[in-house]
Formats: C-alpha cells, sequence, structure tokens
C-alpha cells in the first residue's frame, strides 16, 4: 500500500479515536456502553450532561484549534519556505494577545475579549504585511524580519499589561497567553473557518509544491509567486487568528506537526495539508484531554502540555535535519 494513503487511513481512524478518548476520560469515568448511552440520548442524566454540555463542545474545539495550527503551520512554512517555521513567527498572536489581555484589564465579558483578540490579529496581520511592503517588494525575510520585530514589540505591551494588572486578574490572564481550552464551549465557527481553510488550501496545493522548488520554478511553469505569497499569507493568518481567539497560543503544534508528517510522507500537500488537519486535531484533543484529567480537579492550560511535548520533539527534529 501507498505510504501516503496508509499515513492518512491511520490519522483517519485515529481522529475519531481521539475524540472518543476525550469524552470518556476526566474527573467523571466513563465507560463505552455509557458513553454510548449518553451520546444516543438515550437518556438524560449526569452522565449525559457532561458529555453534551462539558466534554463534547471542549473536544470539538481542541480538534479545531488543532487543525487550524497545524494547517496554518503548513502553509507558513512554504511561505517562508523554512521547515521550522511556526503560526505565531509573524506576530499574529501578539496582536490578539495584546487585545484579550486588555479586554479583560477592562472587566469585559468572554465574548468581547474572543471578539477583540480577534481584532487585534487582524491588525497585526495588516501591520506586518504593511510594513513588509513599504517602500519596495515584498520579499520572504522582507516578512520575516517585520514579523519577527511586531511580535517582540507585542510582547513588551504583554509584560507591560501583565505588570499593571490586578493580582486577581494576572493569572486568568497567563492561562490565556498560555493556552486555555476551558471556557472554548462554541467551537461551530471554529470547524466551519477549518473545512473552508482546509478546501482553499487543496486548491492551491500544486501551486504550492510548486513554490517549495523556487519563485523561479513557479513562475516559469505558470504561477505568479507574488499573487500565491500574499494568499498564502492572508490565509495562515486567518486560520491562526481563530485558533488564537478560541484558545489562546498553544505552542508547537503548527510547528511539530506538519514538519512531522513531511519527514514520514515527503512534501506534496495534497497529502500534507489534510493529514496535517488530522494529525494537529488529533494531538491537541489528547493534550487537552490530559491537561483536564491529569490532576483533576485541578486542569492545567493546554499549553502546558503541549509545550513539554513539542521541545523534546521539535530538538529531535532539528538534530535529525542538521
Amino acid at each position: 500500500m501507498n505510504r501516503r494513503l496508509l499515513i492518512v487511513l491511520t490519522l483517519l481512524a485515529a481522529a475519531p479515536a481521539s475524540l472518543w478518548f476525550a469524552l470518556a476520560h476526566g474527573s467523571l469515568h466513563l465507560g463505552a456502553a455509557e458513553l454510548w448511552q449518553a451520546l444516543r440520548g438515550a437518556r438524560v442524566d449526569t452522565a449525559f450532561r457532561v458529555v453534551h454540555e462539558l466534554r463534547l463542545p471542549r473536544a470539538l474545539a481542541a480538534f479545531a484549534v488543532g487543525g487550524l495550527l497545524a494547517l496554518s503551520g503548513a502553509l507558513l512554512q512554504v511561505l517562508l519556505r523554512n521547515p521550522l517555521a511556526d503560526p505565531y513567527v509573524l506576530g499574529i498572536s501578539g496582536g490578539a494577545a495584546v487585545a484579550a489581555l486588555l479586554s479583560m484589564l477592562g472587566g469585559l465579558g468572554l465574548a468581547w475579549v474572543r471578539g477583540n483578540a480577534f481584532l487585534g490579529a487582524l491588525l497585526s496581520m495588516l501591520l506586518v504585511f504593511g510594513l513588509s511592503r513599504a517602500g519596495s517588494a515584498g520579499t520572504q525575510n522582507r516578512l520575516l524580519l517585520t514579523g519577527v520585530v511586531i511580535a517582540a514589540g507585542w510582547g513588551a505591551v504583554i509584560s507591560l499589561i501583565l505588570a499593571l494588572a490586578p493580582a486577581a486578574q494576572v493569572q486568568g490572564m497567563l492561562f490565556w497567553l498560555i493556552g486555555d481550552l476551558s471556557y472554548a464551549t462554541s467551537p461551530g465557527l471554529a470547524l466551519i473557518v477549518l473545512l473552508i481553510g482546509l478546501a482553499l488550501s487543496l486548491w492551491f496545493a500544486r501551486p504550492l509544491n510548486l513554490l517549495m522548488r523556487g519563485e523561479n520554478v513557479a513562475a516559469a511553469l505558470g504561477e505568479n509567486p507574488e499573487r500565491l505569497r500574499f494568499i498564502i499569507y492572508i490565509l495562515a493568518s486567518l486560520l491562526t487568528a481563530m485558533a488564537v481567539t478560541l484558545a489562546g497560543s498553544v505552542g508547537f503544534v503548527g510547528l511539530v506537526v506538519p514538519h512531522i508528517l513531511r519527514l514520514a510522507g515527503g512534501a506534496n500537500h495534497r497529502f500534507l495539508l489534510p493529514a496535517s488537519v488530522l494529525l494537529g486535531g488529533g494531538f491537541l484533543t489528547l493534550a487537552d484531554t490530559l491537561a483536564r484529567s491529569w490532576l483533576a480537579p485541578v486542569q492545567l492550560p493546554v499549553g502546558v502540555l503541549t509545550a513539554l511535548l513539542g521541545v523534546p520533539v521539535f530538538l529531535f527534529l532539528l538534530a535529525r535535519t542538521r
């Protein structure tokens, strides 16, 4: 059997398995029969409420965020032609974080925090893209340098906000910055954005394959590299903005997942993009389940576990790449 096909089939089986694991485990463990009855709605009891009101929305949100970050990471690694590029490298999460923390500092509700975080991410996206093209044509290096500088500026503003915030609000702010899915109870929009983003990405799979071989090759074969870079940047930024709005800054998913799949199955984006969504979604779903059940009833930010798992994997991949 083709290696890529085998990987995709394995991921297609693993994705629902990760969701089932998330629904079954937590402070209240549910057996297979009990969980199936709760999903069917055979009777309205504690298990039904736990599954439908708490675990199912959070598990779907975790899968959506993981898929968004992995898909964004795969696109940005093409845009920057760097297999170790990260969805947050261009400062998108920094703009979202500043807007979200200012909303928390002002005592605004969760809906305002999420809405302002999305607007902050869009502002940062426009700022990076505009400055990278100011006075000259945009290039990959110029875009990367502009994003790194803007991200550093947002980091300074975040430190200032944390220093000025009341002690009672600092913990909630830190949880959001690290990455937390405790309040991710409305995954519908994120799932829709993920499906649309994947469909658009697959539409550009052939141009992405050509762009990975160099702009000259892509141009010689009929593609417009400048237009393609713009489309990739906008799409990856919107995917990252949606993920950050829902769960905060969850690290290492968008960095490690596409790189693992490139090593396992190659860089053909017809394979890489859907596989990244499946692996990223399943990985974050499992990580969030461990985050809320490992020290239950205490819940850890999911970003802590993704970092603990991602750092050694990243170092291994870095050594292997070298």
